[in-house]
């Protein structure tokens, strides 16, 4: 049994929030655990989105068993979260599971730079809110008879794959961002480290990193420059 020892009991909590919230989307969910040292990342896919949601846990020391320097395994969202004791701080990592497709495509370790034009944080907020009210509207105002899957989805696309101001970033990273929790306000006694709202770029890949997480979206196929598959 693999043992992670989290911070504290705000990061176990934050955990498990990420965690349910990638449920909510897919009750079979898996993610993919990364780790070294005492940082773990945790990659997951709502599928709504199209679109990896990373959250980066801190550890309090490395692993149990044997564990001494890497991890690396997808296992189940639902297991993992089940897992997660928030007054203990720790989490145990279940067995492996057939990882689906995406879990093979990562985004870059390294090489990303900051790409301008980023609104700030309440300003992406309202985008959002705005764009859901939009999107509600227009499907509220279709005939019954057209108010199909496909007719949705059409709407869907033309809303969610729009850019977000002078940036190539797609609308739909934003709003994943905002329904995963990433954008919510940071609390006035975070700390100096903690890392600002932020757009990067690193080949094929777009990241908005936030204080809470990152939302990172492929913009080309699995041929394209510095695409991960590991």
């Amino acid at each position: 049994m693999t043992v992670l020892h989290l911070a504290d009991e705000g990061e176990a909590a934050d955990l498990a929030a990420f965690l349910s919230r990638l449920l909510h989307y897919d009750r079979g969910a898996a993610v993919r655990l990364q780790a070294a040292g005492t940082a773990l990342a945790v990659f997951g896919r709502p599928p709504s989105f199209e679109v990896l949601a990373i959250r980066t846990v801190r550890l309090a020391k490395p692993y149990e068993n044997g564990l001494d320097a890497t991890l690396d395994v997808t296992v189940s969202a639902g297991e993992f979260l089940e897992s997660v004791d928030e007054k203990g701080a720790t989490a145990v990592v279940p067995g492996a599971v057939t990882g689906p497709p995406w879990a093979g495509v990562l985004p870059p370790r390294g090489g990303w730079r900051p790409e301008p034009g980023l609104p700030a944080p309440d300003a992406l907020r309202s985008l959002v809110a705005a764009v859901v009210a939009e999107f509600r509207s227009r499907t509220q105002e279709l005939p019954a008879e057209r108010r199909t899957r496909a007719e949705l989805d059409r709407i869907g696309r033309d809303v969610w794959s729009r850019t977000v101001g002078d940036t190539r970033l797609p609308v739909r990273v934003v709003h994943a961002a905002q329904s995963l929790g990433f954008l919510r306000p940071a609390p006035a006694q975070a700390s100096g480290d903690v890392e600002p709202l932020g757009l990067f770029s690193s080949g094929a890949w777009l990241r908005l990193r936030t204080p809470y997480g990152s939302v990172a979206v492929r913009r080309a196929g699995l041929g394209a420059l510095d695409v991960s598959v590991r």
